[in-house]
């Protein structure tokens, strides 16, 4: 055990606690790629720090040649034809339109006043396309957040046009749940009240009672920090888990249920072995072990996984999830961090060393 906790502290190179005391968000020091700190990503196949994709949760390389000829050629009409071509059900055309808008974000935030033209000229020239609608909309509600500390009137008049542009895009596309999906997120920060979102959540139950990324921008609503509480939370995720299908990846809810009530410190190395902790973790590995390997939501929750079982000293099922998932971290918990690949390498570079110091080697490695 003395080896094993010499190997984290030098994955955690300064830092003053152990892994059970690191902050919620944001808070791991990062380990540079290649130094003598860090776990060799290259002995056990996976990618290296520095060409770690911060985008996306998982592979969608159709996404992503996509955006290659968008961003290059600042031509709309490939992405329209993605999103005409992605159907209403199931979680990928959520996943699509959320990169969409991220892409045009992350655009604008290079090159102010210049970067995501071509979002603008998608919704000049094809107003009626419900796809380029609802890549509006979410932007909206993305570029609102990350000024969430500007002007409260500021918000709030930003988060105003989200929600019409989410109404256009309902009326575009009648049975697509995406829409209202984006309206949950700007629901946040106007205030809805309980009765406001329950009318909202049963149009989004209506045409997508198992989509699992629905249910977690609703989950939002619920957290103590918006209108709900802990308790609330729980209810939520476990009422939802419960009524899940065989297969669904629902069954994983609670577990980020926790995460989001997380403390910002947490100094209590027996929180994680706690019931609530372990029974979340023990649902989100069910879901894990049931769903199907193509479901598009199955890399959010090995991700999050990966943060618990390290934080658990599950080495083992820590490495088998980073297995499934390594090369790319666009997920929480990653997402939340100013550098999403520093801090999966760091949690990486743990339960590597974790692995190890209990017998563990690459020609072990699960699978």
């Amino acid at each position: 055990m003395e080896i094993l906790w010499f190997l984290i502290a030098l994955c955690m190179l300064a830092a003053v606690v152990g892994p059970f005391a690191l902050r919620r968000r944001g808070g791991i020091r990062q380990v540079a790629p290649g130094s003598p700190d860090a776990a060799d990503p290259d002995a056990y196949g996976f990618v290296r720090q520095e060409e770690l994709d911060i985008r996306l949760p998982g592979p969608d390389q159709d996404l992503l040649d996509v955006l290659e000829v968008v961003q290059r050629s600042q031509d709309w009409r490939a992405a329209l034809q993605l999103l005409a071509g992605t159907p209403k059900e199931g979680e990928v055309r959520w996943q699509r339109v959320q990169a969409f808008a991220g892409a045009a974000s992350l655009e604008l935030a290079g090159r102010p006043g210049a970067g995501g033209s071509w979002l603008r000229s998608w919704r000049a020239e094809a107003p009626k396309d419900a796809g380029g609608a609802a890549v509006h909309a979410e932007f909206l509600v993305q570029q609102a957040w990350r000024s969430s500390t500007a002007a409260a009137d500021d918000f709030r008049i930003i988060l105003e046009e989200a929600r019409t542009v989410c109404g256009e895009a309902a009326l575009l596309a009648p049975g697509d749940p995406v829409p209202y999906i984006v309206e949950l997120a700007a629901a946040r920060g106007l205030g809805y009240s309980h009765e406001e979102f329950d009318l909202l959540w049963a149009k989004i139950i209506d045409r997508a009672p198992a989509h699992l990324g629905a249910h977690l921008a609703a989950l939002h609503f619920w957290c103590e920090k918006w209108h709900g509480s802990l308790k609330e939370a729980e209810r939520f995720a476990t009422t939802a888990a419960a009524r899940a299908p065989r297969g669904s990846l629902l069954a994983a809810l609670p577990l980020f249920a926790v995460y989001e009530h997380l403390p910002e410190v947490n100094l209590v190395r027996g929180f994680y072995e706690s019931l609530t902790v372990r029974n979340a973790v023990e649902g989100a590995l069910f879901a894990v072990h049931a769903a199907r390997a193509d479901d598009p939501m199955l890399a959010h929750v090995r991700h999050l996984l990966v943060m618990f079982l390290v934080r658990m000293e599950r080495w083992s099922e820590a490495v088998h999830q980073l297995v499934h998932i390594d090369g790319h971290v666009g997920a929480l918990p990653w997402t939340q961090s100013s550098d999403p690949a520093a801090e999966y390498a760091v949690y990486r570079a743990l339960a590597v060393a974790g692995y190890e110091a209990n017998g563990g080697n690459p020609a072990t490695l699960p699978h």
